[in-house]
């Protein structure tokens, strides 16, 4: 019985964790692509590209299209942004509020 009750609450942690696991495994794509136009930045002058690219990034891998925010310094450029994502499992439900942010010196 002991073998079993651990079983099944080896599955429960495992149902739950891949389901909030997958909200993290979404912000770090999007804050990958946010670092990735951050670093190319320099040669990109006009920041409707940049916001283009990541509008593009964040509906294939959100499902949504968060407004970003490209502050271009004289030698930084600051790209962040603030987005919602909602679990629903069996006794749990939370909305993330997520702000991911990447910067980079031009």
């Amino acid at each position: 019985m002991g073998c079993l009750f651990s079983l099944l609450l080896f599955v429960a942690a495992l149902y739950y964790g891949v389901h909030i696991g997958e909200v993290y495994l979404r912000y770090y794509r999007l804050l990958d692509a946010m670092r990735f136009q951050a670093q190319i930045a320099p040669s990109i002058k006009d920041n409707a590209v940049i916001e283009r690219r990541l509008t593009a990034a964040a509906d294939s891998i959100l499902g949504q299209t968060p407004r970003f925010r490209i502050d271009r310094g004289p030698r930084r450029i600051t790209i962040q942004t603030e987005y919602s994502d909602r679990v629903e499992l069996p006794f749990f439900k939370h909305t993330f509020v997520l702000h991911p942010r990447a910067d980079a010196p031009l």
